[in-house]
């Protein structure tokens, strides 16, 4: 048997020649993509460069304009989703389709329900399968649970163990871990590899490039709708992979900071904030900061520090037990959500799909939403000049689109995230609040966002963002501040300070700290 054809042998999906055109663009063009029995495939590329159209159509999803899909080297043409899966081939999509109003147990089995002499659902035989992934995936949760009553790491782990538990040859990990803990990225790679070792083969899609180093065993670079380099991933590095992703170097992308902080803009003094899920959980306690003109200040902190309920609780999302906040000397601690948008706060929140866009908007509407007071005269909103500040924003944060009637869904993420800030910088605000701004987005968006930030303190404003990327907080802030169990840890200036020296920051202070629920 010839080398080529021990290869072909342990191909078992191949993409050739893959095309696919929404209307007059061109998502991809040309592609060719394989995957090997038992290897991780890291497809990585901007966003908007096909990734998640190509994988779309590999799983069902979308059906490519040329080119053809072949399994086990037969060509196959799936009619949808569920007769990929019915074939081996299962996805993890990005942006979680679940469903809150239904169980853990229910949105695993949903649509494939276990049956009982063939008519009647097998209840208990899928809670007991369901706690089993659940263990498995070291989340020991009640199967019972609704899915919206999940915080959404939790979430992100339902939706892997319904991928797990279908009898899967091809799985598509498309951004796993945006959400995930570090631990809970422990678990997810023991799972990968015991799959792979079971011959299974993984297409691993993550703006996360160093877990792509860690876990891949070879690298694809999407630029554009086209491959434009393939590697083995023992030989190549970070660097790399960027340049190959966004043609120049991780260095170039990120805006020089050091800003010169003005007078005191924002001020939080002993703020105490409920765990909205836990009322009876204190998530921020006594927290006291200040944001000044002009300056960017990064909120870094491990998953469940207190960042977003924070942050939240700034915006007027959640409601204070305590304290105070005052923006240039006017009392915002009892003010509406409207009110505070209209004295300058406004908050970029962390899950863009549940919180940050309208689905049945269009790009353009969305964009303008927090801002219409600008355009309203009498009973009627102003369209045209409504229509020309959309477009000026649009350009500022370099939005790549087809218009701005185009439907939301037709945006990449990091281009739905681009939305989310737009409109944000559409109500002109003073402090811009922003959480976790670059959850899975590449490293190309990641900039444009840092850009966008760092052009607003230029103009006065305050920039507070939280993040858990030490890289992100290392390049992006002027001052770093440390959040570790609902309180203030540490203060860093970034220009002085290493990645070790905030992780240790972090780690130490949450394991040190305590609170009333742990006695």
């Amino acid at each position: 048997m010839t080398t080529a054809q021990v290869v072909d042998a342990d191909v078992v999906m191949r993409a050739s020649g893959v095309a696919k055109v929404y209307g007059g663009t061109h998502a991809l063009r040309g592609v060719d993509f394989e995957l090997r029995r038992g290897h991780v495939t890291a497809l990585v590329g901007e966003n908007g460069a096909g990734k998640s159209t190509l994988m779309k159509i590999l799983a069902g999803v979308e059906t490519p304009t040329a080119g053809i899909i072949e399994l086990d080297g037969q060509e196959v043409s799936f009619a949808s989703p569920r007769d990929a899966v019915a074939r081996g081939v299962s996805i993890i999509h990005q942006e979680l389709n679940l469903w809150p109003n239904l169980s853990i147990a229910d949105n695993i089995y949903v649509g494939r329900e276990e049956l009982k002499r063939g008519v009647f659902v097998d209840f208990p035989n899928q809670l007991r399968a369901t706690a089993e992934l659940l263990a498995y995936l070291e989340e020991p949760m009640d199967p019972n649970t609704l899915v919206g009553d999940l915080r959404l790491g939790q979430q992100q782990l339902v939706e892997i163990a319904r991928a797990l538990s279908e009898d899967t040859r091809v799985l598509i990990m498309d951004e796993p871990t945006s959400s995930l803990s570090a631990v809970e990225v422990r678990v997810l790679f023991r799972v990968i590899r015991e799959l792979t070792s079971r011959g299974v083969a993984v297409v691993y899609i993550s703006h996360h490039l160093d877990e792509c180093l860690e876990i891949a065993d070879q690298a694809v670079i999407l630029r554009d709708g086209t491959v434009v380099a393939r590697a083995e991933m023992a030989e190549v590095d970070f660097a790399w992979i960027v340049t190959q992703m966004v043609g120049r170097e991780e260095s170039a992308l990120y805006s020089p900071m050091a800003h010169l902080p003005g007078e005191p803009l924002l001020e939080m003094t002993d703020v105490i904030v409920a765990d909205p899920d836990k009322p009876g959980r204190l998530a921020v306690q006594g927290v006291s900061l200040t944001v000044h003109a002009g300056e960017v200040v990064g909120l870094y902190g491990l998953m469940g520090a207190g960042r977003t309920e924070l942050l939240e609780a700034l915006s007027g999302r959640n409601r204070l037990l305590g304290g105070s906040i005052v923006l240039g000397g006017r009392d915002l601690t009892r003010a509406t959500i409207g009110t505070r948008i209209g004295a300058g706060i406004i908050l970029v929140p962390e899950d863009r799909q549940r919180d940050g866009l309208v689905d049945s908007l269009s790009i353009g509407r969305n964009m303008s939403l927090a801002a219409l007071r600008r355009f309203v005269r009498g009973a009627f909103v102003r369209r045209a000049p409504e229509r020309e500040v959309i477009d000026e924003t649009a350009k500022m944060v370099r939005l790549k689109w087809a218009g701005q009637d185009m439907e939301i869904g037709s945006l990449s993420g990091g281009n739905q995230q681009k939305v989310v800030v737009a409109r944000a910088l559409m109500t002109g605000p003073r402090v811009l609040v922003l959480d976790e701004p670059t959850r899975g987005i590449d490293v190309g968006a990641k900039a444009d966002i840092f850009a966008l930030m760092a052009a607003e303190a230029k103009t006065g404003a305050g920039v507070l963002f939280a993040t858990s990327e030490v890289s992100e907080v290392l390049h992006a802030s002027d001052r770093i501040i440390v959040l570790a169990r609902g309180r203030i840890v540490a203060e860093f200036d970034p220009r002085s300070t290493t990645r070790e020296q905030l992780m240790a920051a972090s780690d130490v202070s949450s394991a040190a700290l305590t609170t009333d629920e742990d006695h």
